[in-house]
């Protein structure tokens, strides 16, 4: 390894980092994390934080997980890597794929195509789904519909989806023939409406006239994730995910769920879909199948829609798409270690009893500062707040300010991330009680800069 001197000097000097501007970075370089421990990580001043966001909404075991790089290392020592296109496979793939499909038989699922990653879930679900009505002879669905406010990944398909215009304007023009309703977002809606089992009401409505409008039988799914997560840790109200079920039944549109952040334990439950009673065609996952530990995903296929593959023709039932890395030998032992691990632990229960400690007191902290327009969680460990510099006119807060607080918060003894005006959190599910009043005695120090 260089020494300190080499580091500080080409820190953010050849590498260009995801989400931000090159140049910006360049010039305030960001935090070098030398190493990490349970819900702790510790930079290369020396500077130990506990770690409010969990890697990337990831790391639901922690940073101590043995089993999962015991694991790790004896697959490399066996067989570090092959491939699983047609004609060759390898045991922990399937032993995984049997464990899944095992785990989210509830859900119905009954297939897993594995993957690289959230982005490569997304776009698998997309493409499949194109492929679903080909098979069926209904070669005119091949839209797509979802939410504003919601989060994909980048690949062009999953950001031709996003709902968010920071990961879309700079990289249009997109996949065509995307479509997108209004979040069930609270605080800011197009309806001016704030009870959320009548904003759920209106968003399905809008988009049961988006659906008439487009036609149906030009619809091949609507994605959602359960609880929207880059997008401002946006809740739905509890009958939202069932209606908009009900609507793409009713016309014969896939329903998609994003579970690359709420899977494997984070919202309190074992997936999203479960935690809003909901059965979906399809679910995507990510992050917490591995806790990070090494780069993997799956996009799991209900045994209806899985049927209809795999009775289809030689030419539209073949499957002529994957990665190098689908289902990955070391991948899908860390992913097994993981989820054995996870369930040991029931991390969903732990999830869901700090989560509520985090989130009532962020209810705390916004009776006392003004600024905090809006704070949105509840469910497990996700929360979002949201910072305004008028209250009434719901001013988003400015970034220099966000940096500095962001800042003070570090210092204070917490990792937190900034998504626009939103601080946005999600840490590991091992989180303890007193690591969680770590985080909102840190958030308090923080906002009191103001």
């Amino acid at each position: 390894m260089k020494d300190s001197n080499f580091l500080r000097e080409n820190n953010a000097r050849h590498l260009w980092h995801p989400m931000g501007h090159p140049g910006t970075v360049m010039n305030n370089p960001p935090n070098i994390i030398s190493k990490a421990e349970g819900s702790t990580i510790t930079d290369y001043e020396g500077n130990t934080v506990v770690d409010g966001v969990g890697g990337l909404w990831c790391v639901n075991v922690g940073y101590s997980c043995d089993p999962i790089k015991q694991a790790i290392i004896k697959q490399m020592d066996q067989l570090p890597y092959y491939s699983s296109f047609a004609g060759s496979t390898n045991e922990p793939a399937i032993e995984l794929s049997y464990e899944l499909c095992q785990m989210f038989s509830e859900e119905d699922m009954g297939r897993c195509f594995f993957t690289s990653g959230g982005s490569d879930s997304v776009e698998t679900s997309l493409r499949l789904a194109r492929q679903y009505h080909k098979i069926n002879g209904h070669h005119s669905r091949t839209k797509f519909l979802s939410l504003k406010k919601g989060y994909h990944g980048t690949h062009f398909g999953g950001a031709s989806v996003n709902g968010n215009s920071r990961f879309r304007t700079n990289y249009e023009p997109l996949l065509p023939g995307c479509y997108h309703i209004p979040s069930p977002y609270t605080y800011r809606n197009p309806f001016n409406e704030s009870d959320p089992e009548r904003l759920a009401d209106l968003c399905v409505a809008a988009a049961a006239d988006e659906i008439e409008f487009q036609g149906p039988d030009t619809i091949a799914a609507f994605i959602m994730e359960p609880i929207q997560g880059a997008g401002g840790v946006i809740v739905p109200h509890q009958s939202f995910m069932k209606k908009m079920r009900d609507l793409c039944t009713k016309h014969g549109i896939l329903m998609i769920a994003d579970e690359v952040i709420t899977g494997f334990g984070r919202i309190g439950d074992w997936c999203g879909s479960r935690h809003w009673g909901v059965k979906p065609d399809m679910m995507t996952m990510a992050k917490g199948i591995t806790s990070a530990y090494f780069p993997f995903g799956v996009c799991m296929v209900s045994e209806n829609i899985a049927k209809r593959f795999e009775q289809g023709d030689s030419v539209t039932g073949n499957i002529g798409h994957g990665y190098t890395y689908s289902a990955h030998p070391v991948g899908a032992a860390a992913a097994l270690a993981c989820i054995k691990e996870s369930q040991r632990l029931e991390i969903q229960t732990s999830a869901k009893i700090r989560g509520e400690q985090l989130f009532k007191g962020l209810e705390k902290l916004k009776e006392k500062h003004t600024f905090i327009g809006d704070v949105r969680g509840g469910h497990g460990l996700m929360a979002g707040i949201e910072l305004v510099s008028n209250i009434e006119n719901k001013t988003p807060m400015g970034s220099e300010n966000m940096t500095k607080i962001s800042a003070k918060i570090f210092e204070s003894g917490a990792m937190v991330r900034v998504g626009g005006h939103n601080i946005l959190m999600s840490p590991p599910c091992i989180i303890t009680e007193e690591e969680v009043s770590q985080v909102l005695s840190a958030l308090d120090e923080g906002f009191s800069i103001l």
